[in-house]
């Protein structure tokens, strides 16, 4: 695992990486208040077929936010991020996304979707606010509180964390949670601060996802869903049902697995991706 810096449009982005530069590319978008080590344990066992890339998005981890907050919209963040892409030199890759990466990965795919080989969404890009009814103001005020929050001790802060309903550890689940935590005046906060959180939920009420799936244009899209908790299921159904009607997506629903299904199951996501991509760069 190599991580470095890159600066890209006034802020300092942290990037990395796994495998070998000749391999195909898997660039991986994490979900609001992760890190790119949201999925270490994916990449670990991919690595050795392909060079995977991912980023501590704008705001998170080692990253800079977006100075202007509607930076974080998605026409405006997929633009940042194929000038970023550019400067990886990455010309065409496979996207791995979870969460709120999801969203931002199928509005990439209306602009830049030539660059995109195939597509696998994690739990994501399918949760319409729409649908939810809630308040983009009462959703904005939560996570921008939340996200300023702190634990006393770094037991209660991995569990929050990390291991809070996942019934197994690992070591390179333990780096990931290492990952979010800044530790500051003996507490622990997450890196993801509530300015950071409150932008993107409202961007994400801005750009709804019901209103631009049409324009994805693309047969290429899987989508990986979460069958837990039980009583959220009827959402699920229809929101993925929308997802699949108006992009042609083939929805796969995971049995006994949470939003953080990379986590309960990453073993599942590794065989999605080595069935449907190829360890390959065609001459």
């Amino acid at each position: 695992m190599k991580r470095y810096m890159i600066h890209c449009q006034n802020i300092d982005v942290r990037v990395t990486e796994w495998g070998e530069r000749n391999k195909p590319v898997i660039f991986c978008l994490h979900g609001l208040g992760s890190t790119a080590l949201s999925f270490i344990e994916v990449a670990d066992k991919l690595k050795d077929d392909y060079f995977i890339l991912a980023i501590d998005a704008p705001g998170h981890g080692m990253s800079q936010s977006f100075q202007d907050d509607h930076t974080y919209d998605f026409p405006q963040f997929c633009e940042w991020l194929n000038e970023l892409l550019d400067m990886l030199n990455v010309n065409r890759f496979y996207f791995l996304s979870h969460s709120w990466g999801s969203f931002i990965h199928l509005y990439y795919l209306i602009e830049y979707g030539t660059r995109v080989d195939g597509s696998i969404l994690i739990d994501g890009g399918y949760q319409s606010k729409r649908l939810r009814g809630d308040s983009p103001e009462s959703e904005a005020a939560f996570y921008e509180k939340d996200f300023e929050g702190y634990c006393e001790s770094w037991n209660e802060f991995e569990t929050i964390a990390v291991y809070d309903g996942i019934s197994r550890r690992s070591s390179l689940l333990d780096l990931a949670t290492q990952d979010l935590a800044l530790h500051k005046n003996n507490r622990y906060y997450w890196h993801a601060r509530g300015r950071t959180g409150a932008a993107i939920i409202k961007s994400m009420y801005r750009d709804e996802i019901l209103e631009f799936l049409p324009r994805v244009q693309t047969n290429l899209i899987t989508l990986l869903r979460a069958t837990l908790p039980a009583e959220d299921e009827p959402f699920k159904v229809d929101a993925s049902n929308q997802l699949a009607k108006l992009t042609g997506a083939l929805i796969k629903a995971i049995p006994s697995t949470s939003h953080m299904l990379h986590w309960d199951n990453p073993d599942r996501v590794v065989q999605e991706v080595k069935e449907n991509w190829i360890t390959s760069v065609p001459l």
